[in-house]
């Protein structure tokens, strides 16, 4: 049985640099790192040291607040260098490997025979745990709370964003392991997200399909959840990612811990847009080698309106698929806010014409067009908000940290992600998932 998620508001951003499908396998051998700022609230605690030669899935530091919550090597080699930054803090562990690969055995399970707290200590033990996320706050999951539901968004609306029907394809066997897995984790229904009737997770057990389509952001959770089963106060909603499952069934099946991304190189500065396998944590330089117009271009690990400036000595994020490289907006129009606009993309009329257009693709770079204000209240954000919350009056909330407003607005229920387009369409420029992103940061440590 499925039930349809249909959205009316929101913003498609058509860019030039979709992937073609075709991917490439790129060599494992060089250097990866894992960056604890990927895990957003976690205090790590470093159990290798520099020069420990380490396995695929060996745990290279844990949580803080819960010391069974471990954060494994991607591959295996030697740990070269633990990179800190002011006090102390720890931005990255650097491996160096080899092309052969030695993972650390897990032991093949049978998830069906399983119970719920034998999946969460398998899952513990072998680092997955961090793959399931968690509403409120967008954290890792607390694993001492039980979930009303789970949720699998297998549509990304995003711009430019990797195509889960084709990423996932033969993938069904591990997608499947990992939804009965996850299934035996809730008292609630397991809720898995589609886009196209082509979709690999189309004909999953032990979940309730729904069907998606509208402009983005219907493809972020949030989105899905609000329609499904919106979150009150005191409920707590998992999440895990589509291409993430993979990782979790992949070890389920085999005992070792992969975890392999098909990634989606994106944008009008890659010249050959495709996708290749890459490790969490690659090396961008490695991933895009010989495939990146190096002239004025900004790169990004995850797509452009949520994802993080990288350069090529950066490494790609823990969670992310996808790489996108867009021309650098260094360059400044004279009178641009005084004539037509027929080469960027607006949600209003004035003097702009993309509306005139919708199925244009542009190639698109990242000046804001525009200098920081205090907010103009124009009431755009609501068009492209679709969630049943005031978008500007959350903002504000959080700006002067009021507890109670945050709550009674709405903050449980939404992530940084989803104030991207908003922050995209923003006359006044505010950084809304900064705000944002500190808002439930105040409220998880104040209220727990």
């Amino acid at each position: 049985m499925s039930k349809d998620i249909r959205i009316k508001k929101g913003l498609d951003i058509k860019l030039v640099g979709e992937a073609k499908q075709v991917t490439t396998e790129l060599p494992i051998g060089g250097v990866f790192a894992v960056k604890p700022d990927d895990f957003h609230g976690v205090i790590p605690k470093i159990l290798a040291k520099e020069g420990t030669e380490v396995k695929a899935g060996q745990a290279l530091f844990y949580d803080k607040s819960d010391e069974r919550i471990l954060f494994p090597s991607p591959v295996s080699g030697k740990i070269t260098e633990i990179v800190r930054g002011a006090r102390r803090k720890v931005l990255e562990i650097k491996i160096t490997t080899s092309e052969t690969q030695d993972y650390k055995d897990f032991g093949k399970v049978d998830v069906e025979s399983m119970s719920a707290e034998e999946i969460k200590s398998h899952l513990f033990a072998s680092g997955c745990w961090p793959f399931v996320k968690q509403r409120p706050y967008d954290v890792v999951a607390n694993p001492n709370q039980a979930p009303k539901a789970i949720f699998v968004s297998g549509h990304a609306s995003a711009p430019l964003a990797a195509d889960f029907d084709y990423v996932l394809q033969g993938k069904e066997a591990e997608l499947q392991a990992a939804l009965t897995a996850l299934s035996k984790l809730t008292e609630g229904k397991v809720h898995v997200s589609v886009g196209s009737s082509n979709s690999p997770l189309k004909g999953m057990k032990n979940v309730e399909l729904h069907n998606v389509s509208g402009p983005h952001p219907v493809g972020n959770v949030s989105t899905q959840i609000a329609q499904v089963d919106p979150i009150n106060k005191g409920e707590v909603v998992w999440v895990v990612a589509a291409h993430d499952l993979v990782v979790i069934g992949e070890l389920l099946l085999t005992g070792e811990l992969h975890v392999k991304r098909t990634v989606a190189l994106t944008g009008s500065k890659i010249n050959e847009p495709k996708y290749v396998t890459a490790y969490a944590g690659a090396q961008i330089g490695d991933v895009v080698k010989g495939n990146l117009n190096n002239d004025n271009t900004r790169v990004i690990s995850g797509n452009v309106l949520s994802g993080l400036q990288a350069s090529e000595e950066g490494f790609l994020g823990y969670y992310d698929n996808q790489i996108t490289a867009i021309p650098e907006g260094d360059d400044y129009e004279f009178f641009g806010w005084n004539k037509p606009v027929f080469n960027k993309i607006s949600t209003s009329r004035a003097l702009t014409f993309s509306w005139l257009n919708p199925k244009k693709k542009y190639d698109l770079n990242t000046n804001t067009n525009g200098e920081h204000r205090a907010f103009v209240v124009t009431g755009s954000y609501e068009e492209v908000f679709p969630l049943d919350i005031y978008p500007m009056q959350l903002l504000k909330a959080c700006m002067y940290k009021d507890l109670d407003e945050m709550e009674g607005l709405g903050a449980y229920e939404v992530a940084p992600e989803d104030f991207a387009l908003t922050e995209f369409i923003c006359v006044s420029k505010q950084p809304h998932q900064s705000i944002i992103r500190k808002g439930l940061d105040l409220m998880r440590e104040e209220l727990g």
